[in-house]
């Protein structure tokens, strides 16, 4: 009989000792699995849509998350997907894409169109998207590299109201037409 209640006693240790290593929380690397599909392994881009979150600011990236999960900011898929997850969650993603080696896109750009933007850059944008682009403050993206197409359609939405921009940043970029903004879009582009 003691044989018998040992042996239970060994099994239900075992399953105790399984579930509660079963039960550790998922590491960052494994959260980021759910962004791969579009955002790219370890954050490489995978679609001209989306952006590289590889090197991004970990600031940048918490209040990118906590503005579409509040609907602050639109997304097709995002707004959805970020509910899954707890605030914890999202600072433990900042802190492993932030850690990744920022990569670049290849795009095809306008060399007239670059020149042009540099010169927009230099008189708009440089004082928060440092070293064009490739270097960022706390709460502004790394811009430099990413997609032609993901950065016509975000400074698109920047420049028709659809996405908000700090007081500081609109005063600055008030005065950009349309063709300023495409001309910016290939300058970020372009640099690698």
């Amino acid at each position: 009989m003691r044989m018998k209640w040992s042996g239970w006693a060994l099994a239900i240790g075992a399953l105790a000792f399984s579930a509660a290593a079963n039960a550790a929380p998922p590491t960052a690397e494994i959260l980021s699995y759910a962004c791969a599909g579009c955002h790219g392994t370890s954050g490489a881009s995978a679609g001209p849509s989306m952006p590289s979150l590889a090197g991004q600011s970990k600031v940048f990236f918490i209040d990118a998350m906590k503005k579409f999960k509040s609907g602050e900011r639109a997304g097709t898929v995002m707004t959805r997907l970020v509910k899954g997850y707890s605030d914890e969650q999202i600072v433990a993603m900042a802190e492993f894409f932030a850690k990744q080696k920022r990569t670049s896109q290849t795009t095809a750009t306008d060399p007239a169109l670059v020149a042009q933007g540099k010169t927009i850059y230099d008189n708009a944008c440089k004082r928060c998207h440092l070293e064009n682009g490739k270097e960022f403050e706390e709460d502004t993206p790394v811009v430099a590299g990413q997609w032609l197409k993901y950065l016509q359609i975000q400074m698109g939405e920047f420049r028709d109201g659809k996405r908000k921009i700090s007081e500081k940043k609109a005063e600055k970029v008030k005065s950009l037409t349309a063709a300023d903004w495409e001309a910016v879009a290939h300058f970020y582009a372009s640099q690698k």
